[in-house]
Protein backbone atom coordinates (compact mmCIF):
# COMPACT_ATOMS: atom_id res chain seq x y z
CA UNK A 1 0.00 0.00 0.00
CA UNK A 2 1.27 3.26 -0.99
CA UNK A 3 0.24 6.08 1.75
CA UNK A 4 0.83 9.78 0.71
CA UNK A 5 1.53 11.87 4.34
CA UNK A 6 0.18 15.32 4.57
CA UNK A 7 3.18 17.66 3.69
CA UNK A 8 2.65 21.13 5.37
CA UNK A 9 6.05 22.52 3.73
CA UNK A 10 5.53 25.97 2.02
CA UNK A 11 8.26 26.52 0.39
CA UNK A 12 8.91 27.04 -3.33
CA UNK A 13 4.75 27.23 -3.41
CA UNK A 14 2.64 30.14 -4.73
CA UNK A 15 -0.15 31.17 -3.52
CA UNK A 16 -2.98 33.53 -4.85
CA UNK A 17 -5.50 35.01 -2.16
CA UNK A 18 -8.99 36.36 -3.59
CA UNK A 19 -10.57 38.76 -0.64
CA UNK A 20 -14.36 39.44 -0.94
CA UNK A 21 -14.65 43.29 0.55
CA UNK A 22 -17.70 43.41 1.61
CA UNK A 23 -17.85 42.56 5.16
CA UNK A 24 -14.52 44.09 4.97
CA UNK A 25 -13.45 44.26 8.69
CA UNK A 26 -13.92 39.69 8.67
CA UNK A 27 -12.52 39.72 4.84
CA UNK A 28 -9.40 41.91 6.42
CA UNK A 29 -8.74 40.03 9.82
CA UNK A 30 -9.39 36.46 7.67
CA UNK A 31 -6.65 37.84 5.27
CA UNK A 32 -4.29 38.65 7.94
CA UNK A 33 -4.77 35.22 10.02
CA UNK A 34 -4.50 33.23 6.04
CA UNK A 35 -1.40 35.12 5.27
CA UNK A 36 0.18 34.87 8.46
CA UNK A 37 -0.22 30.57 8.78
CA UNK A 38 0.96 30.42 4.94
CA UNK A 39 4.58 32.21 6.16
CA UNK A 40 4.78 30.19 8.98
CA UNK A 41 4.62 27.05 6.72
CA UNK A 42 7.19 28.62 4.70
CA UNK A 43 5.56 30.36 1.95
CA UNK A 44 7.79 33.74 0.85
CA UNK A 45 5.95 36.30 0.99
CA UNK A 46 6.71 37.29 -2.56
CA UNK A 47 5.28 34.06 -3.44
CA UNK A 48 2.08 35.38 -2.03
CA UNK A 49 -0.15 37.27 -4.19
CA UNK A 50 -3.59 39.05 -3.14
CA UNK A 51 -6.31 40.34 -5.20
CA UNK A 52 -8.83 41.86 -4.14
CA UNK A 53 -13.02 42.54 -5.40
CA UNK A 54 -16.30 43.68 -3.97
CA UNK A 55 -18.26 40.54 -2.92
CA UNK A 56 -18.41 37.00 -3.09
CA UNK A 57 -20.04 36.57 -6.12
CA UNK A 58 -17.17 38.03 -7.65
CA UNK A 59 -14.64 36.00 -6.33
CA UNK A 60 -14.73 33.05 -8.69
CA UNK A 61 -13.88 34.93 -11.82
CA UNK A 62 -10.35 36.21 -10.57
CA UNK A 63 -9.92 32.97 -9.15
CA UNK A 64 -10.49 31.72 -12.54
CA UNK A 65 -8.16 34.10 -13.75
CA UNK A 66 -5.74 33.31 -11.34
CA UNK A 67 -5.90 29.50 -12.26
CA UNK A 68 -6.19 30.03 -15.96
CA UNK A 69 -2.28 32.15 -15.82
CA UNK A 70 -0.62 28.96 -14.33
CA UNK A 71 1.33 30.81 -11.98
CA UNK A 72 -0.20 29.66 -9.04
CA UNK A 73 0.33 26.20 -7.15
CA UNK A 74 -3.16 26.56 -4.84
CA UNK A 75 -5.60 29.38 -4.47
CA UNK A 76 -7.29 30.80 -1.74
CA UNK A 77 -10.72 32.21 -1.53
CA UNK A 78 -11.84 34.64 2.10
CA UNK A 79 -15.20 36.55 2.33
CA UNK A 80 -18.01 36.80 4.40
CA UNK A 81 -21.54 35.78 3.30
CA UNK A 82 -23.93 36.98 6.63
CA UNK A 83 -27.71 36.05 6.43
CA UNK A 84 -29.87 39.19 5.56
CA UNK A 85 -33.63 39.16 5.82
CA UNK A 86 -34.06 38.30 2.21
CA UNK A 87 -33.32 35.29 0.10
CA UNK A 88 -29.92 37.54 -1.40
CA UNK A 89 -27.73 35.29 1.07
CA UNK A 90 -28.81 32.09 -0.39
CA UNK A 91 -27.98 33.05 -4.11
CA UNK A 92 -24.57 34.72 -2.79
CA UNK A 93 -23.65 31.72 -0.88
CA UNK A 94 -24.49 29.09 -3.24
CA UNK A 95 -23.84 30.56 -6.46
CA UNK A 96 -20.21 31.84 -5.34
CA UNK A 97 -19.55 28.40 -3.72
CA UNK A 98 -20.71 26.25 -6.43
CA UNK A 99 -18.83 28.43 -8.92
CA UNK A 100 -15.20 28.58 -6.77
CA UNK A 101 -15.69 24.54 -6.39
CA UNK A 102 -16.18 24.37 -10.88
CA UNK A 103 -12.96 26.79 -10.97
CA UNK A 104 -10.79 24.12 -8.98
CA UNK A 105 -11.98 21.38 -10.95
CA UNK A 106 -11.77 23.15 -14.50
CA UNK A 107 -8.30 23.84 -13.77
CA UNK A 108 -7.13 21.04 -11.50
CA UNK A 109 -6.13 23.24 -8.94
CA UNK A 110 -6.68 23.18 -5.27
CA UNK A 111 -8.71 26.62 -3.99
CA UNK A 112 -9.44 26.51 -0.25
CA UNK A 113 -12.77 28.09 0.07
CA UNK A 114 -12.91 29.76 3.33
CA UNK A 115 -16.33 32.30 2.52
CA UNK A 116 -17.78 32.07 5.71
CA UNK A 117 -21.41 32.11 5.48
CA UNK A 118 -23.03 32.94 8.87
CA UNK A 119 -26.54 33.57 10.72
CA UNK A 120 -24.83 37.22 12.17
CA UNK A 121 -21.36 39.14 12.65
CA UNK A 122 -20.86 37.22 15.87
CA UNK A 123 -20.66 33.83 14.70
CA UNK A 124 -18.19 35.11 11.50
CA UNK A 125 -16.12 36.57 14.18
CA UNK A 126 -15.89 33.44 16.11
CA UNK A 127 -14.59 31.66 12.69
CA UNK A 128 -12.01 34.04 11.35
CA UNK A 129 -9.11 32.15 13.18
CA UNK A 130 -9.97 28.72 12.51
CA UNK A 131 -11.21 29.28 8.62
CA UNK A 132 -8.37 30.82 8.08
CA UNK A 133 -5.95 29.47 9.28
CA UNK A 134 -7.70 26.21 7.50
CA UNK A 135 -7.19 27.77 4.14
CA UNK A 136 -3.89 28.50 4.48
CA UNK A 137 -3.24 24.82 5.42
CA UNK A 138 -5.24 23.08 3.20
CA UNK A 139 -3.71 25.10 -0.04
CA UNK A 140 -0.21 24.20 0.82
CA UNK A 141 -1.07 20.31 1.39
CA UNK A 142 -3.41 20.18 -1.53
CA UNK A 143 -0.87 21.86 -3.84
CA UNK A 144 1.95 19.68 -2.41
CA UNK A 145 -0.19 16.44 -3.01
CA UNK A 146 -1.21 17.22 -6.41
CA UNK A 147 2.70 18.43 -7.17
CA UNK A 148 3.25 14.83 -6.17
CA UNK A 149 0.80 13.46 -7.72
CA UNK A 150 1.40 15.11 -10.97
CA UNK A 151 5.66 14.21 -10.77
CA UNK A 152 4.83 10.42 -10.21
CA UNK A 153 2.45 10.29 -12.91
CA UNK A 154 5.32 11.64 -15.37
CA UNK A 155 7.41 9.41 -14.23
CA UNK A 156 5.46 6.62 -14.64
CA UNK A 157 4.64 8.07 -18.07
CA UNK A 158 8.45 8.40 -18.75
CA UNK A 159 9.40 4.76 -18.02
CA UNK A 160 6.35 3.48 -20.34
CA UNK A 161 7.60 5.63 -22.85
CA UNK A 162 11.56 4.19 -22.60
CA UNK A 163 10.09 0.86 -22.19
CA UNK A 164 8.58 1.35 -25.42
CA UNK A 165 11.26 2.36 -27.65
Amino acid sequence: MNIIEPDHEGTNLRIGIVQARFSNEIGSAMLKVCTDKLISLGVHTDNITVATVPGALEVPLILQEMAQSMQYDALIAIGAVIRGETYHFELVANESGAAITRVGLDYHMPIANAILTTENDEQAHARIEEKATDAAVVAVECANLLNRLWSEQAIDDFEEFEEDE
